[in-house]
């Protein structure tokens, strides 16, 4: 496919401390080609290998019984780090969900990834809004209520939820949708369909306007007031 390529990521974890115990608990991803998805998405969740703080089960409803039986981050970041590639990545206050996954990273121990992901990377969507409404609320829910978004659906956090929330967000913060642009155009093979022109009729043949006697006699006056006309001079 080509164009310009995307990934919309979302994380959730138990906390907010990385550099301490905290853990990730959930990656959503989506893919976007020239800032549209593409139906090509990444969604995982995480055992963290520790307990679940009632303040964050809050935030998410991810419960401790919920993720025991699921993989480790170290089984699921090759596949991870494939799908994003090196896409540049649309992240909602990236500094927390880069800081993570770095966090994740570094305890596996791996050559590879010791270097992490540069927070340069990002296109951090709470930069951009902060840019463009000065004063105002720039969360995910303000953003979906300021440009119209549904977000009934999201009673909780999720990531993967959230990163489609995002992706029209991001839309809405680069520019826009065109009229006839829909995020939800996706064709069986998961290429975005954008219908840029809505069907035509026949074309009209062009309707004359030739000026009247009266039209043409009243610029022949105006004409005549002007000194030195521009055209009269070699």
């Amino acid at each position: 496919m080509s164009g310009k390529r995307e990934v919309v990521l979302d994380t959730e974890t138990t906390g907010f401390r990385a550099d301490q115990d905290d853990r990730l608990v959930e990656i959503g991803c989506l893919e976007l080609i020239n800032h549209l998805p593409t139906g090509r998405v990444f969604h995982r969740y995480i055992n963290p290998e520790r307990d679940m703080p009632e303040e964050a089960f809050k935030v998410h409803g991810l419960s401790s019984e919920f993720l025991a039986d699921k993989p480790l981050f170290a089984a699921v970041v090759d596949e991870f780090m494939a799908f994003i590639g090196d896409a540049p990545l649309v992240i909602h206050n990236a500094t927390f969900d880069i800081g993570f996954i770095n966090a994740e990273l570094k305890r596996l121990g791996r050559r590879d990834y010791a270097a992490g992901i540069p927070l340069e990377r990002a296109i951090d969507t709470v930069r951009i809004a902060r840019g463009k409404f000065p004063g105002a609320q720039v969360s995910l829910d303000a953003l979906c209520r300021r440009f119209e978004i549904d977000n009934s659906a999201r009673t909780k956090h999720g990531a993967l939820l959230d990163a489609e929330l995002l992706a029209e967000v991001y839309l809405e913060l680069v520019g826009g949708r065109q009229q006839g642009f829909s995020l939800a155009g996706l064709d069986g093979d998961g290429e975005a369909v954008a219908a840029l022109h809505a069907p035509r009729g026949p074309a009209r043949p062009p309707r004359p306007h030739q000026p009247s006697e009266a039209e043409l006699a009243a610029h022949a006056k105006f004409i005549a007031k002007l000194k030195e006309p521009i055209w009269l001079k070699e």
